[in-house]
């Protein structure tokens, strides 16, 4: 018996220690690092609600308008499909915010097929390909909330995008605290199966 605990006990020292490094990563990396030029920029969706883009996504888009106002010439990619629970794909939802901010509607390229930040990416790049850029050698930046952008390096750089992230926060501590803990387990879950 007492072997049994302490095999549960050190199994979830291992545990609580693996989760720790996960969120340590994911707190390192909710750093901007935007500098260059670049020609696009791939918005990755968030939850719709019945009456529009969520906060967390509207707080994604400001920080792509935000881009978007000092590189007037980018092309934004809006990525993001329709989940079962909400009344249209993210990717629509993106553009039409855009277009209302004052996005010229032919500077927006929707991705609406996508159901996770992998497809987000590899589908985006399929895009890029399609409207004549060359995803290797054309500098991107994503944007995301902060929580986000550890794995969003990771799979845009396995995906073969020469990718740059912007970081939008969240819109409240309840949804960081949520966000933050579940990211550990996801940034793992990107790790191993994607």
């Amino acid at each position: 018996m007492k072997f049994v605990c302490r095999a549960v006990a050190a199994l979830l020292a291992v545990a609580l220690l693996l989760f720790a490094v996960l969120e340590a990563i994911v707190l390192i990396g909710c750093r901007d690092d935007a500098e260059r030029d670049a020609p696009v920029v791939i918005v990755l969706g968030a939850k719709v609600w019945p009456n529009g883009p969520s906060p967390a996504m509207i707080r994604r888009l400001e920080k792509a308008l935000e881009y978007y106002r000092v590189h007037p010439d980018a092309t934004l990619i809006v990525s993001g499909g329709q989940g079962s629970d909400e009344p249209e794909s993210e990717a629509k939802a993106m553009r039409d915010y855009l277009v209302k901010a004052g996005v010229p509607e032919d500077r927006i390229i929707l991705e609406d097929c996508s159901t996770s930040t992998a497809e987000n990416l590899r589908f985006s790049k399929e895009l890029m390909q399609q409207h004549g850029f060359q995803p290797e050698t054309t500098p991107v930046v994503i944007v995301s909330n902060s929580f986000h952008l550890a794995r969003v390096r990771m799979l845009a750089k396995r995906c073969g995008l020469d990718a740059d992230t912007l970081g939008a926060p969240m819109p409240d501590v309840k949804s960081a605290l949520y966000s933050y803990t579940r990211e550990a387990l996801a940034l793992l879950n990107s790790f191993l199966f994607h």
